[in-house]
């Protein structure tokens, strides 16, 4: 970002306070294909933008669970609308993936081994905040101690689900139904914040299974899944069901 009215400072000692603060070398050094195929390099990057933003969606539903423990609700929504935004980028980023080919990913599909995205551990954490917490999802991470611990912290936390229906039970309503009939402002637009939170995570999931069908059918899965037919499976499960079931009683 540029300051002032004058040209931009263009000398400095070392890298540049950018490369510094961002760690931009470090961060371009890890894009390492191990094959000659040049599509490899999209599906890589691609993969790690998906990581970078599972990371700050993370941060933000963690932020916006701390907030409603401590009856912050104005500090809460802000975290959920931030999230939304790291979201829609993260929808937007199956764009990288679909461009491919099922020629192109199957170039250099098998280097990868059985490498598979379920075994995303920053994936399994926003799976734990949105309530769907199941211990064997630790499993595959067990010779990484410090994943596992994160992760079993997570799992003995409150869900974000369960945080928002704390706070709301401490604001005087039994459940959803009875915020949306009292028309409790603050709490139906936390409610219809939290629906946003759960419609993205769902339109997500839906283009992961869409760009699995696109690129390799259904062909078995690299981590030993049944590819499309298992992410079939829970593709369209919604997280925040009390709020979703809340449409049908009003």
């Amino acid at each position: 970002m540029v300051y002032g009215t004058g040209a931009p400072k263009t000398t400095f000692d070392g890298s540049t306070p950018y490369a510094e603060y961002g760690h931009i070398e470090t961060l371009l050094s890890l894009q390492t294909p191990r094959t000659q195929a040049p599509a490899e390099f999209s599906f890589i990057v691609g993969t790690q933008v998906m990581e970078l933003l599972f990371a700050l969606i993370r941060h933000e539903w963690e932020d916006a669970r701390t907030r409603l423990d401590a009856d912050d609700l104005r500090g809460a929504l802000q975290a959920l609308r931030r999230s939304t935004g790291a979201q829609d980028v993260l929808i937007k980023s199956w764009d990288l993936l679909g461009t491919l080919t099922p020629a192109e990913f199957a170039s250099f599909r098998d280097s990868f081994g059985e490498a598979s995205g379920f075994q995303s551990y920053g994936y399994r954490h926003l799976e734990f905040l949105l309530g769907n917490k199941r211990s064997g999802l630790v499993c595959p991470h067990a010779a990484m101690p410090a994943v596992v611990a994160d992760l079993d912290k997570q799992l003995e936390q409150p869900s974000l689900d369960e945080t928002a229906r704390a706070f709301i039970r401490r604001r005087g309503h039994e459940d959803w139904l009875s915020v949306y009939r009292g028309q409790d402002d603050g709490l139906v637009e936390l409610g219809e914040t939290l629906l946003a939170v759960a419609e993205r995570f769902l339109r997500w999931k839906q283009l992961h299974l869409t760009a699995v069908w696109r690129v390799m059918g259904d062909k078995p899965g690299s981590g030993g899944s049944s590819g499309a037919r298992w992410l079939e499976k829970t593709v369209h499960e919604r997280a925040f069901s009390e709020l979703w079931e809340v449409r049908n009683q009003l």
